[in-house]
């Protein structure tokens, strides 16, 4: 690069040509680098404190130098401004407030200085080569792009994408793949990051999106959007789950994606190192997606926990262990395909829990509305399971039920009775643990509800405010086990807040006025 300074006219620009295509840049940014290094090599020659120019044309590669000098009544910066008087000699139409260019001799450039323009062009092509690799990378996310290995360090794989280069962090690649230096490997473009030491490209070999993008090259009824993938769900290097839906109700998408005897699958897991794939026809009833994410084990049955998003899979005794999977992967998987947490259990385990949970409700019939156990029994195996749904079901659902028509409208009364005292006691309860009156004026919490926050440390409502929504009802938040959804919690907490509020307002309006005393 330090020749570029000395060299001709010719010589100047075929420099720039050169350094231009090696780069990938623009000839322009080049020449403006060539420029700001002779403006500094010139600064420092006739001294730091001028405002010194240089342009090389485009065209003839001639250079031009030149000190601009403000014109001003009485100059205080010598360097940077002229008098009136001074300025006319210079250029007779020049007026006060005008810049007059100075032109100056051509720079001899010694060995320091030479070596200090040819940084100034290396940093400044440098930095023309960063832009443009992020400007052309920048909104390739979500690609699939072949490279080359370069190197690995520290366990991440450096790739030559040609004009720039990528990296596979450790946790992006396929476990056990062993990827060498000269290796062409094909990956996904994650991300593309604008940093300080350049444009970082992030690439991927784990990501879902990189099975789907394979399949979308294997498959043509999917890159047509005839088939669609709707979810993926990966244990990279070992196996996989897809769920897929067709448009067309006469092309079978399994079918489509595994191909004439299996080719186009097994184009995908060869890329993928061997990786197992299940593709799975989806389905937009979660019961159904679920005993079809599950394969190749059999379910028996499926419960809905629509409040906690869980799912209870019940399966035949000699089932269970296929369904799990090694070390759980295909439950695993299924989850992750569905979006929805996954209990097994088998059909043994699922008639002692239902025992339980019936002799359980059936005993809290019998103690909180004082009848025997047969009754207790025939409200449970109706489907009652709590003293509200007694209480507050229309009169004429209890009254249909056979034994029970003559006792219904009593059956009820003791309910709402029964409510009554838990009411009561929890209400002691929870004075006796110090929460304020005015958390119970909160609509949506029950006394009952106000004895777990009591047990929490939540007693006032400066306390109850301060709470987020996924800490009141979230999974693992206070009130977990009730049946309050997240707007209930948001409403709940903001009416909490509320007297925040309507403190400032006060503090406001109690201000003085302008000018007020």
């Amino acid at each position: 690069m330090a020749t570029a300074i000395t060299a001709n006219r010719a010589e100047l620009l075929a420099i720039a040509d050169a350094v231009a295509r090696e780069k990938s840049i623009d000839r322009g940014i080049v020449i403006e680098a060539m420029e700001d290094a002779i403006q500094r090599a010139a600064r420092a020659r006739y001294g730091a404190e001028n405002d010194i120019r240089a342009k090389i044309d485009a065209k003839s590669g001639e250079t031009r130098l030149w000190r601009v000098l403000e014109v001003v009544e009485e100059p205080e910066d010598f360097f940077k401004q002229i008098g009136v008087k001074e300025a006319l000699k210079k250029d007779k139409s020049a007026v006060l407030g005008d810049f007059i260019v100075d032109p100056l001799p051509p720079v001899e450039f010694g060995r320091i200085a030479a070596q200090a323009a040819k940084q100034v062009i290396v940093q400044k092509v440098r930095d023309a080569e960063r832009e443009r690799q992020f400007e052309e990378y920048k909104d390739r996310a979500g690609e699939i792009i072949i490279g080359v290995v370069k190197r690995a360090e520290f366990g991440h794989v450096v790739v030559d994408l040609g004009k720039a280069e990528g990296v596979i962090r450790r946790d992006q690649q396929i476990p056990r793949e062993v990827l060498k230096p000269g290796d062409r490997v094909r990956s996904l473009i994650l991300s593309v990051r604008r940093e300080v030491r350049g444009p970082q490209i992030f690439l991927s070999r784990a990501a879902g999106d990189f099975m789907k993008k394979l399949f979308a090259q294997e498959v043509p009824e999917i890159y047509d959007g005839i088939i669609e993938i709707k979810a993926v769900a990966r244990d990279p290097g070992s196996r996989a789950k897809i769920g897929v839906i067709s448009r067309d109700s006469s092309i079978d998408p399994v079918g489509a994606c595994v191909g004439m005897k299996g080719s186009r699958v097994q184009a995908v897991v060869q890329e993928l190192q061997g990786e197992k794939i299940d593709i799975i026809p989806w389905s937009p009833d979660v019961a159904t997606f679920v005993v079809n994410a599950l394969q190749p084990a059999e379910v028996a049955k499926v419960v809905l926990d629509e409040q906690d998003n869980r799912i209870d899979v019940v399966v035949p005794d000699d089932q269970l262990s296929l369904a799990i999977g090694r070390r759980g992967q295909n439950v695993r998987l299924a989850s992750q395909l569905t979006g929805r947490q996954i209990d097994i259990m088998t059909e043994a385990d699922e008639s002692e829990r239902r025992q339980k949970e019936f002799v359980e409700k059936s005993t809290m019939f019998e103690s909180e509305l004082d009848v025997d156990e047969t009754l207790a029994q025939l409200l449970v195996a109706e489907g009652f399971s709590e003293l509200e749904e007694v209480a507050y079901v229309e009169l004429d659902e209890i009254a249909s039920i056979e034994g029970l028509e003559e006792v219904a409208s009593e059956l009820q009364s003791r309910a709402v009775e029964a409510l009554e005292r838990r009411d009561a006691t929890a209400r002691e309860e929870r004075r006796a643990l110090g929460v304020d009156d005015a958390l119970a004026e909160i609509q949506g919490l029950t006394e009952a509800m106000l004895v777990v926050l009591g047990k929490k440390g939540v007693k006032t409502l400066d306390d109850l405010g301060d709470l987020a929504t996924d800490e009141l009802v979230g999974r693992s938040g206070i009130l977990k086990d009730t049946p309050l959804t997240e707007d209930d919690g948001n409403r709940i907490i903001m009416a909490a807040r509320a007297h925040w509020f309507e403190d400032e307002a006060s503090d406001e309006g109690d201000a003085p006025a302008d000018g007020g005393q």
